[in-house]
């Protein structure tokens, strides 16, 4: 039961970090990294720290919630069998693989970015984090996939 639990909520809160990940990187970093051919690209710290994505939002939905729920997936896919568990490992450790840059560089490297004024330097800094969140992405997207996979599988075997 508790494996059952753990899958089900890995899945969907994957699937949310990625859906909220793609808003996020299409939608309001636009906001927060303006450009026009006249002056050229500029970092709007104001913006940033009016929507507080990562207080108001990722706090709730990835920092806390999906990082446990990685740490529980990956020792629940070890004590799965089969196919279920080299897919259910595979999501885990993926997902594993997006938290560790998350604390390591974005999370240090919004706070840095939310005190920092408009300047040629803060918009490559910025500039560097949203092109990275590409990355990011797209192992958010093999993790989902990933767990996914285990899902259906998870269901095949109980039949």
């Amino acid at each position: 039961m508790t494996s059952t639990i753990l899958l089900w909520l890995f899945v969907v809160n994957l699937g949310v970090a990625f859906g909220a990940g793609l808003y996020e990187h299409r939608i309001v970093v636009s906001r927060w990294i303006s450009s026009s051919p006249e002056s050229g690209r500029h970092w709007n710290a104001d913006a940033v720290r009016r929507d507080d994505t990562g207080r108001r939002f990722w706090a709730f939905a990835t920092t806390g919630p999906l990082t446990l729920l990685t740490l529980a997936n990956v020792f629940a896919a070890w004590r799965a069998s089969g196919a279920l568990r080299g897919w259910w490992f595979a999501g885990a450790l993926a997902a594993l693989a997006d938290r560790t840059p998350t604390f390591s560089y974005f999370i240090p490297t919004m706070v840095g970015l939310m005190r920092a004024k408009d300047s040629p330097e803060a918009v490559a800094v910025a500039t560097r984090w949203w092109s990275l969140n590409y990355l990011r992405h797209a192992i958010g997207l093999a993790a989902w996939l990933a767990s996914l996979r285990a899902f259906s599988l998870f269901y095949q075997q109980r039949g």
